[in-house]
């Protein structure tokens, strides 16, 4: 019959953060502004996307139609690109 796993000992969690901590030493926190403006873009872009969709492309920039798209999309990329570098 084979054996079961060991439990872990309350020890080795301590040894764990410890390996955690080693390699994300030199890594330099993000500024406290970061968080709130890629939630902004975010938010943002799909406002943007979701007024574009409700106003069959007249809306919010009249006049460019399907740019719109683009616009909303640089927005939410924005954003993501920013929880990328988040820490």
């Amino acid at each position: 019959m084979p054996e079961s796993k060991k439990r872990k000992k309350k020890g080795q969690s301590h040894e764990d953060n410890l390996e955690i901590k080693s390699w994300t030493e030199g890594i330099p926190m993000s500024p406290s502004w970061w968080a709130p403006t890629f939630v902004a873009l975010l938010i943002i872009g799909l406002i943007w996307m979701v007024v574009l969709y409700m106003t069959n492309g007249r809306y919010p920039i009249p006049g460019i139609g399907n740019g719109n798209i683009i616009i909303g999309l640089a927005f939410m990329m924005a954003g993501f690109l920013m929880t990328l570098r988040w820490r």
